[in-house]
């Protein structure tokens, strides 16, 4: 399984590396699949069919063994928060455990993507999954576009699948609908079944429940990726939903569409950033800062935002990030903009496991930066056994601070937050709370 042991290498070990002790640098996201189709942005029609990739080949049972032994190694060796919650022998023991149950059973890609999604998930690092952005077009056909989407979006509320819209005109569904089962699975059992496989740091559960809810932003929601893995389906593409009123209802279901990965997405809309004005507000949406590959000058469109509600003399801004689990630091320009004198920035210490990754690991890892591969004089000592304290540039030192940038946005600012913030978004909302600069509302982060 090659392509799936690329995309985990590259979650585990950059992701992990340069993220999970420090929130500072921040893998390739989770991000936004591509808005296509005319239902709604990142869906298709049941009718209509994904592009058809060849099938990948059944993996052999020496081809498991020698991926999950690299896998094995690889988080071993330099996954920094693998000590954290789970330790180094149960990660053993957990990929052992996976590695033997595929062996002994006829094995499918979407087994071997499940089990990954069970071994990661234990080890509690919100950077660390089977990411599909990473998977090759193969895979993606194999788990990612035969799975079936629910065609409403809903949150988990208290335990309970709650509607918050539909996402096509002929489904009978209201908001606040509470449903009790789909496809004959009860929902109180399909979210027992799903936990396990939900990425988050440590005991975020509040995330894990974010995440495994579906909403309409066309963001890769892990429900429609894993039930069809998890719990019976209908084949032919209907959803049967059973509703806590006694109403049975069958709908059409709807067919993810692949994500575009960062670099593809280039422009704001993709990115899920918008600036809207109603009667002196303004309302500024960014879904996603995983902009490492990307060639869009964000800057300079939000430069021209901020601009724009200086020009027109909004009296207010919401800033929504609700949706956003970080990436690179777009929040230092928004505060730039918001300030009229230095921000002193918290200094997080961030700590990796290696200073140079081994030869023998080299060629099955993926990174947007090679520079990961080794952090030369970077990597410098540290208290931490088996660590060290990760040093490329002012950031991480004492002293560091956001200047102002052009004309200051005066008005009052609100931040909403979720807690599906997490990484850059996180550390944006504590600076926006320390130095005071506007309010945040909405959930715990």
């Amino acid at each position: 399984m090659p392509g799936l042991l690329r995309g985990m290498a590259r979650t585990a070990v950059i992701a992990g590396t340069a993220t999970a002790a420090s929130n500072r640098v921040s893998r390739r996201q989770a991000e936004r699949w591509a808005e296509q189709g005319q239902v709604q942005p990142g869906y298709l029609e049941p009718t209509q069919a994904a592009p058809a990739a060849p099938a990948p080949a059944p993996p052999t049972v020496a081809a498991i063994k020698r991926d999950f032994a690299i896998l094995s190694e690889a988080y071993d060796r330099l996954h920094p928060g693998l000590d954290r919650y789970t330790g180094r022998d149960r990660f053993r023991d957990l990929v052992q455990s996976e590695s033997v149950r595929l062996v002994n059973s006829p094995a499918t890609v979407r087994d071997q993507f499940l089990s990954l999604a069970r071994i990661t998930a234990a080890v509690r690092c919100g950077h660390t999954y089977p990411n599909p952005a990473n998977q090759s077009k193969a895979t993606l056909a194999q788990v990612v576009d035969t799975s079936v989407a629910v065609p409403f979006t809903f949150r988990w509320i208290e335990g309970r699948m709650v509607v918050t819209s539909t996402l096509r005109p002929d489904v009978p569904l209201r908001r606040g609908d509470i449903i009790t089962a789909v496809d004959g699975v009860a929902t109180t059992i399909l979210l027992r079944r799903l936990m396990p496989l939900a990425r988050a740091d440590g005991s975020n559960d509040a995330k894990r429940l974010a995440l495994l809810g579906v909403d309409d932003q066309g963001s890769p929601n892990p429900f429609d990726i894993y039930r069809p893995l998890i719990a019976a389906h209908d084949p032919a593409r209907r959803i049967l939903v059973s509703l806590v009123d006694g109403r049975t209802l069958d709908m059409p279901s709807l067919v993810r569409l692949p994500r575009a990965r960062g670099a593809d997405r280039n422009d704001a809309q993709s990115n899920g950033w918008s600036l809207a004005l109603s009667e002196g507000i303004g309302t500024l949406r960014m879904d996603n800062w995983g902009l490492y590959d990307s060639t869009w000058d964000w800057k300079a469109w939000l430069d021209a935002a901020f601009d724009r509600l200086i020009e027109e003399k909004i009296q207010g801004l919401v800033i929504d990030i609700r949706a956003n689990e970080g990436g690179i630091d777009c929040g230092d320009a928004v505060l730039a903009r918001l300030i009229d004198r230095p921000l002193p920035q918290a200094v997080m210490e961030r700590h990796v496991r290696y200073k140079k990754i081994p030869d023998a690991l080299r060629p099955v890892l993926d990174t947007w930066d090679r520079s990961f591969d080794d952090w030369g004089d970077a990597a410098q000592r540290s208290s931490r056994e088996g660590m060290y304290r990760l040093v490329r540039g002012d950031f991480d030192l004492p002293g560091a601070k956001i200047e102002p940038v052009g004309k200051r946005f005066t008005g009052k600012v609100a931040v909403l937050v979720g807690p599906t913030c997490s990484s850059a978004t996180f550390q944006f909302a504590e600076t926006v709370k320390r130095s005071g600069v506007a309010v945040l509302v909405g959930e715990p982060t």
